[in-house]
């Protein structure tokens, strides 16, 4: 009986490490990877614009289902095409890149549909304020590039946040929306 205990423990660790051996880090592609946002303006426009410096990583096991990502957006980036509006975003009345110069998050509940991610579900942080956020995948693949030749993991992914939650409440007062829609896509390199 010993015998047999002690070769059944060794069976769940050699499982144990395989399982753990199928997890691969993606290191985040910025010349891939792009997030956005867009909010509206008094019903009559929508206003847009996108974090240009980024980086992380992704862990993904495709056996497991499992997986982590951290996205960390360079606020002092921001462009939405017109420099005084990226000053005014930049400021204190929005984003205070001189307190908060980066916004992350960091998601580690993956929910797959076969092999396909379909959403990841973890926290967002903008202004020093945590929140927990859900990007819905609006497509998502692996593939082998024929330019890295290596594995590339990627997807369009969405989510909409109350910009009021993370202490964004510059134009409440005027009628701007409290709902911000946020559009990342997102490639990441096998390591």
């Amino acid at each position: 009986m010993r015998k047999f205990l002690f070769a059944l423990a060794a069976t769940a660790a050699f499982i144990g490490s395989a399982a753990q051996a199928q997890t691969a880090t993606y290191a985040i592609d910025p010349t891939h990877t792009f997030a956005t946002f867009e909010i509206g303006h008094f019903g009559a426009s929508v206003n847009r614009a996108r974090f240009d410096k980024k980086e992380g990583s992704v862990q993904l096991d495709k056996t497991a289902k499992t997986g982590k990502v951290e996205l960390t957006l360079h606020i002092d980036s921001v462009n939405s095409g017109t420099a005084p509006f990226n000053k005014h975003l930049q400021s204190a009345d929005i984003f205070d890149v001189e307190k908060f110069p980066t916004a992350k998050f960091v998601g580690d509940k993956f929910t797959f549909d076969g092999d396909k991610v379909v959403s990841v579900s973890g926290e967002m942080t903008i202004k020093g304020k945590t929140q927990p956020v859900t990007f819905k995948a609006n497509q998502f693949a692996c593939y082998e590039s024929p330019m890295l030749k290596r594995e590339v993991c990627g997807g369009d992914f969405e989510t909409t946040i109350d910009r009021t939650a993370f202490g964004v409440d510059y134009g409440v007062q005027y009628g701007f929306p409290k709902n911000v829609r946020i559009v990342a896509q997102i490639e990441a390199v096998k390591q």
